[in-house]
């Protein structure tokens, strides 16, 4: 087999000895996050361009996409199609990002697909192909998505629902060929990632809506801000696309308790599927919704039992999603002291995070994901400080412990055994306590 041929299925060419697709991938996160679609086109061409296998979902958003992808592609599954899922970060392998019917893709056919998207790489390098060479190769990124793109095609999916990983317009995701009826998901705009995106709701919600293609349809979460609302209606419009409104709540009830956020995400979910396939299927919403817990979304990974606490997860990750998650917290509340561990990454606005959280807590205990783009646990604290002076009180205490998993410990014998640990402010710092003290750095999405 050729570099530019798609490999036959059954094939296992990541079984090669002592070579690990997790480890191949984390290298290439050195190569760092470089917008743009030629490298990602060019891949995808040596690869036989598996996106033009299946029809896709493709959803964007600041907060919400992986549980609107998982809600979106259990209800698929409910139709009677075969689906494919691809979100991001993953918590603990890399092979957890690509879904095929509600599991993630067995090692061994992970391993086959990414060793046959590093060897596409490698030749779009050496020849120079969409722009790539040794100074600007292959991203991890347009990597595992070109394996997620791959392996759906192979498995013969009938639909696949893809999360972006940053923004939209030049994301390696904005490569599905838009056949109809092209529906695109808009989950939600914040500020964030405001260095490759922009400084302004308008400007982010139009890099998010640049996914729409011409014809398609535009599937909007409720309570999106003005701003984005009157981009997406400008490009729709443009593009002689069709808006659908999602509800802000699905009907039905949802399995975590107080996490009402989640109710809007499933609304979106039930929203799409409805474009992608004409119809609805109330029922399939409500058995859904007794049933699916997302991981790391306000999720209970230790039951307190009167001898040691409550652990929490909870990927929020900017303003917005604190908010929401200080909603769930007054909805459902938990054990106290109510002890916050709480590491973010640098392109983040951690003063407005913090000043949307820290009321609702006892104490703070501030650390660092293990990731390039981790913001210090010291600069945290500063944000703290700041937030507190500019918001007032509630004025939890708060203290730096860099390491995640010493802080764990900490927060641990903090909250006692009565009280409640809640790990928030990134999905890599959910990730990193998840994978464990020995494990390496996570992922760059």
């Amino acid at each position: 087999m050729t570099s530019g041929d798609p490999a036959t299925p059954g094939q296992d060419p990541g079984a090669e000895r002592g070579w690990d697709p997790d480890r191949w991938l984390l290298d290439r996160e050195l190569f760092g996050i470089r917008p743009g679609l030629d490298r990602m086109r060019a891949l995808l061409a040596r690869l036989g361009d598996p996106q033009r296998d299946f029809d896709a979902v493709h959803v964007v958003g600041s907060n919400g996409k992986t549980s609107t992808v998982t809600f979106a592609a259990a209800l698929l599954r409910r139709r009677g199609l075969r689906v494919g899922a691809y979100v991001s970060p993953h918590l603990v392998r890399y092979a957890e990002r690509i879904q095929l019917d509600g599991a993630p893709l067995g090692q061994d056919a992970f391993a086959a697909v990414v060793a046959d998207v590093r060897d596409a790489a490698a030749a779009v390098e050496a020849a120079g192909e969409g722009g790539a060479d040794a100074e600007d190769p292959v991203t991890q990124f347009e990597a595992i998505t070109a394996a997620a793109l791959l392996a759906f095609a192979r498995s013969g999916v009938d639909c696949a629902v893809i999360e972006a990983g940053l923004g939209g317009r030049w994301d390696a995701t904005n490569v599905l060929p838009g056949r109809p009826p092209a529906v695109a998901v808009l989950t939600g705009v914040a500020l964030e990632h405001t260095r490759w995106l922009g400084s302004t709701l308008d400007r982010i919600a139009r890099e998010k809506v640049e996914v729409l293609k011409p014809g398609g349809t535009l599937v909007l979460a409720a309570d999106l801000p003005p701003e984005a609302l009157a981009v997406a209606e400008e490009v729709a419009g443009d593009r002689e696309a069709r808006i659908v409104r999602a509800p802000a709540d699905p009907g039905a009830d949802v399995p975590t308790p107080g996490a009402r956020y989640q109710r809007r995400n499933l609304a979106t979910a039930a929203a799409a599927v409805e474009a992608q396939l004409g119809g609805t299927d109330p029922d399939a919403v409500r058995e859904l919704a007794r049933s699916l817990v997302v991981p790391g979304r306000f999720e209970t990974v230790e039951q307190g039992d009167g001898t040691r606490p409550t652990i929490l997860h909870d990927g929020a990750h900017n303003a917005q999603g604190m908010a929401a998650l200080a909603d769930a917290l007054a909805a459902a509340p938990p054990g106290r002291p109510l002890v916050a561990l709480v590491g973010v990454l640098d392109d983040k606005d951690p003063e407005a995070m913090l000043a949307a959280l820290a009321p609702a807590c006892d104490v703070l205990v501030l650390t660092a994901p293990r990731n390039p783009r981790a913001l210090p646990a010291e600069r945290l604290a500063a944000a703290v400080e700041a937030a507190l002076r500019t918001h007032g009180p509630p004025a939890p205490s708060a203290m730096v412990v860099p390491d995640p998993h010493e802080a764990l410990r900490e927060a641990r014998t903090l909250a006692g055994s009565t009280g409640t640990v809640l790990a928030t402010g990134s999905l890599h710092l959910v990730a990193d306590l998840r994978r464990g003290a020995d494990a390496g750095p996570g992922a760059a999405f």
